[in-house]
Parts: structure tokens; sequence; C-alpha cells
């Protein structure tokens, strides 16, 4: 049973791809959830995660892919979702890096961001990287192209005024019932973050050297005995027979890499030992496909 004055409701971060949303959020919950990398478009699904104040109330984050021109049916599917969210939630957290120069992208946000009636959070970003001054001058930039509920200076990084940034979704948040138990910090399944987790390993391991165009498929992840060692296997999936013979490397060496990082960071996840084994495969195009694209859990309907 909730307390009368208990909050709760449901709000997304919305950016341009490498803004630090996923930085943001795991600074928020305080734990690694959304995965981070310095390339854009990381984060696929909609994430939820769970913040629970006993005393105030409970924030459900779903973290929307970023806003942005689709290219493909992928970067289609990413916008629709995004969008589709803006009007579904009681906050928006617009989060941008510090600047006087309001591009396409953003202007794009704006566009969306005049059709719904939710209150919009602004959260400059990154504002350790700039003079202290400049920060009023990229407030007053903001403040004109669009009537904010709030704007909250931070660095994601540093944890900069990240309390504030709770302290303000509080305060929009409608009065309402718990929804997740209070140690619940997300609802996404453990094998779309394990995927997630190799996706990640992956992307850092490669550096440059394979594009955006890779995804990851668990295909059985199965507790042994006893619930302390997992055996998984997964699926790392390429568009290019050159790309496979880089993610593999010499002698399986990247492959291997990839593989190490991953189970290190699934193992702290479930607490649990891990027995990984990694193949790659070549998918001409998957990105194109409907299908190949609701198989690696990218759905429409969430």
């Amino acid at each position: 049973m909730t307390a009368a004055n208990f909050k709760s409701g449901f709000v997304t971060i919305i950016g341009r791809p490498n803004v630090g949303k996923s930085t943001l959020m795991n600074r928020l919950i305080g734990q690694k959830i959304a995965i981070t990398s310095n390339k854009p478009q990381t984060t696929r699904n909609r994430i939820q995660t769970v913040y629970t104040d006993m005393e105030r109330g409970q924030i459900v984050f779903l973290d929307t892919p970023g806003i942005h021109k689709a290219k493909n049916k992928l970067g289609e599917y990413m916008v629709n979702v995004a969008e589709k969210t803006l009007n579904e939630v009681d906050v928006v957290l617009w989060l941008v890096e510090p600047s006087n120069f309001i591009g396409a992208g953003e202007q794009h946000i704006v566009e969306q961001l005049k059709k719904v009636q939710t209150p919009v959070i602004l959260v400059i970003n990154k504002v350790d990287t700039v003079e202290k001054d400049k920060v009023l001058e990229f407030i007053d930039t903001y403040r004109k192209i669009y009537d904010f509920a709030e704007i909250i200076p931070t660095s994601a990084l540093r944890g900069q005024n990240v309390d504030d940034v709770i302290d303000s979704i509080f305060k929009y948040l409608p009065y309402g019932p718990q929804f997740y138990d209070e140690d619940t910090i997300t609802d996404q399944p453990e094998r779309a973050i394990c995927a997630e987790i190799i996706r990640e390993k992956a992307l850092h391991a490669l550096s440059d050297e394979v594009p955006h165009g890779i995804a990851v498929a668990i295909d059985q992840m199965k507790p042994r005995k006893g619930g302390k060692m997992y055996d998984i296997d997964a699926t790392i999936v390429c568009e290019r027979d050159s790309h496979k013979g880089i993610i593999i490397g010499k002698q399986g060496s990247m492959l291997k890499k990839i593989g190490t990082n991953a189970r290190y960071e699934m193992e702290k996840m479930l607490d649990a030992k891990v027995n990984l084994k990694l193949w790659v495969k070549v998918k001409k195009d998957w990105r194109d496909s409907d299908f190949l694209i609701k198989n690696f859990g990218y759905r429409e309907e969430e």
C-alpha cells in the first residue's frame, strides 16, 4: 500500500545521439544499465529503468533511441518509437550539449515537442567541458526556442547537479501507485541485457573497423543446477563477409577479447559464473529486413 503523497510516473530521456543519455541514466540509477559507447545509436530498445525513493515516489525511465532523421528501416523504427513515447510519458527530459548553436537535429526535436502537452525539462549536459559564464548564455539560447518547465545544467560524467534532475522530475510527476517493487531496477529481461553487453564490448573492441551494422542474438541462456553458473550461446550478426573476418580476428583473437570483456560484465550483472560461447554470422542488409529487426528484439508494438 503506497502513501497518499507517493508520486509515480513515466519519464523519457530524449536527445540526439551521443549527448550522454545512457551516462545520465546510469548516474541517476547508480549502476550500469544502459550500455554506453562513444558511437551514436547504441541504445536500441526502450530500456525501462526504475528509480524508487520510498519517501517521495517512483520514476520509471523509458530510454528512447535517439530522435533523428531515419536512413533505413531500423532507423525509421527507432525514430517512430522515440516520437511515440513523447505522448505516453508524464515528463520529458531533453538532453543537449552546451552550445549556442541550435542545429537541424535540435530544431527537429523542438517540432516534435511542440506537438505534445508533456512538461519538458531541458538538461544541458557536459557543462564540465565549457567555461562557467558560458552556461548562462546557453540557457538563454534554449529558453528562446521552447517554453521549458525547467532548465538544468549538469555533468552526467562528473555527477554534477544530477540530484536536481531527480528533484525536478518529482515536481512534475502525478500522485500515483508504486508500479514496481523497490528493488526493481530494470524490466529488460536478462537475455536482452546480455545481448546489449556483448554488442557494447564488440563496438568498443572494433572501434571504427566495423560500422554500426552489428546485432547480437542470444541463442540460449541456461542456468546450471544450483544457479551459480550460466551457459550462454550468442551470435554476433554482421552485414559483410569482410566484417566477419575482422570480428573473429587473427586466430580468433578479436572474438576472444570481446567474449572475455562481455563475460566479466555479465558475471557482475548475473552474480554468477558465465560460460560464454560466441559465433559470428553474416546476414546481408539485416537492418532493412522487417523479419530480422523483429528477430533481434526491436519490436514496434512494445
